[in-house]
């Protein structure tokens, strides 16, 4: 039987469907480069070459990811990119060295050990997959959604100051509009049959053809811009080994792993695939093996990029093929300056208004996904509440947890995978240990995923508890009790 994912579109609408992918993530990809070559004070050529080196590798991992090799890539619709998870932990080690390019090295030195830490665990942390029954990543996806629309808004609204004083542009109204006036053009085109699966595109290039009328945008920088330029391995020096820095970014690493966890099993909901703990553990090693190269290549770690999760499902287009032709495309533009300077005339609102409904798309996915769920009789709702609570928390209060160690920052800033901790625990608290009974092994201790009982895991997917008399000689009706 053929999976949804391996579908194979014919070449040119693999081709848009991929440009649909990148164009909905290169803000994303080089928001990171800027913000690190900022405040490590390169030049703007040095700041260049990041950006370059981050669509690189971004591109690299994702076509690793989603073809895969054995033992590396989920093959799923997945998007790899730089992560912003990283960018706190490494603005901090450039802010405690002697000067940028220093702190620049000793930051790539702490992505190749973490990276590789990373790789080492990974197989072992692809274990927990099966604790994330319906009730989990239901809730989880729900909050990767509702995350992202902040990050819609600021795309939008810009940012309030830029290079420490205020950003006259700021909720400027033109923007606005011009982001509503895409999102429209979205609405437009996913009303017309044949243009639904190509909205997200033709939704940008009908906002930056409008953006370019009323002189939001220009090709000013593309005159400039080389054809080629291979990026140049430890372009900066050697990387530098730091202690410190190392034990902050495995930290960081190990967020992204639940994010790329998350993240793998919300897109395999989407595109209505199975995904077992052996496919999560491959994902998280081409995810790690990607990490480990980008320092290399004068990059930071790579991970999946939720809002690509709303693009499938937003498009019904579940090829992995189709991403794996848009990591190609993003590899080309960091070998051709270019084209990536092109691609970068879409302005931040346009993309802003299509990721409106891009990551409104994955909260109501997120939302489709816990209709599953029983709750009858049983304490999911307060599972699912407590999760969207802690998973909000960073969205709507950023300073809550800055006076708890850096560590616990580190993990609990992100939305993501505050929700996925949480979620987790209390299913297990709640679904797993009962009264007077003790953990059942199959659920709660390592192992591979095959390990748990068929009619156990039926009964976890649904989100429910096991009963205490459950037990493999024991059958259970075809159909679960609603």
């Amino acid at each position: 039987m053929t999976r949804p994912e391996d579908a194979r579109p014919p070449v040119l609408q693999m081709f848009g469907y991929g440009l649909q992918h990148i164009l909905s993530m290169f803000g994303g990809v080089i928001a990171v480069p800027i913000i690190v070559g900022g405040a490590a004070g390169l030049s703007g050529t040095d700041q260049a070459l990041l950006i370059s080196c981050a669509l690189f590798v971004s591109g690299v991992a994702t076509v690793l990811q989603t073809i895969g090799i054995p033992f590396f890539g989920s093959q799923l619709p997945l998007v790899q990119g730089i992560s912003f998870a990283s960018v706190s932990t490494v603005l901090t080690i450039i802010g405690s060295a002697e000067d940028g390019r220093t702190g620049l090295r000793t930051v790539l030195g702490a992505v190749l050990v973490a990276a590789l830490i990373g790789l080492a665990i990974a197989p072992f942390f692809s274990k927990i997959v099966r604790f994330f029954p319906p009730l989990v990543t239901g809730s989880i996806i729900t909050v990767i959604g509702l995350s992202l629309m902040p990050v819609a808004a600021r795309w939008i609204t810009g940012q309030e100051m830029v290079g420490g004083a205020p950003n006259p542009n700021y909720l400027d109204p033109g923007n606005i509009g011009l982001a509503m006036f895409t999102l429209l053009a979205v609405l437009v085109m996913t009303k017309i049959p044949g243009l639904s699966r190509l909205s997200i595109l033709l939704g940008l290039v009908v906002g930056t053809i409008a953006a370019l009328i009323v002189g939001r945008t220009d090709f000013d920088g593309v005159a400039d811009a080389s054809v080629v330029a291979v990026p140049t391995p430890f372009a900066f020096g050697s990387p530098i080994f730091a202690i410190g820095a190392i034990v902050s970014m495995t930290i960081v690493i190990l967020v992204i792993m639940v994010e790329t966890t998350a993240d793998i099993l919300a897109v395999g909901e989407v595109v209505g695939t199975d995904v077992d703990s052996k496919r999560v553990g491959d994902g998280l090693r081409a995810d790690m093996v990607s990490s480990a190269v980008a320092p290399i290549f004068n990059t930071f770690p790579a991970t999946a990029f939720a809002q690509n999760v709303g693009l499938v499902a937003m498009t019904g287009i579940k090829s992995r093929f189709v991403v794996a032709m848009g990591g190609g495309v993003l590899a080309l533009l960091g070998l051709s300056p270019i084209l990536a300077a092109v691609v970068g005339v879409v302005p931040l609102p346009v993309l802003g208004g299509a990721g409106i409904a891009l990551f409104g798309t994955v909260a109501a996915s997120g939302i489709r996904t816990l209709g599953k769920v029983n709750y009858d009789n049983n304490s999911n709702v307060v599972i699912v509440a407590v999760t969207l609570a802690f998973g909000l928390i960073p969205v709507v209060a950023s300073d809550f947890w800055d006076e708890f160690p850096d560590w616990f920052v580190t993990i609990f800033h992100s939305g993501i995978s505050a929700a996925s901790i949480v979620a987790v625990v209390l299913n297990v608290f709640f679904n797993v240990f009962k009264p007077g009974t003790p953990p059942n092994p199959s659920v709660v201790a390592a192992g591979p995923a095959v390990m748990v009982r068929e009619d156990e895991a039926r009964i976890l997917r649904e989100g429910g508890s096991l009963p205490d008399d459950l037990s493999s000689e024991k059958a259970v009706p075809d159909k679960t009790p609603e």
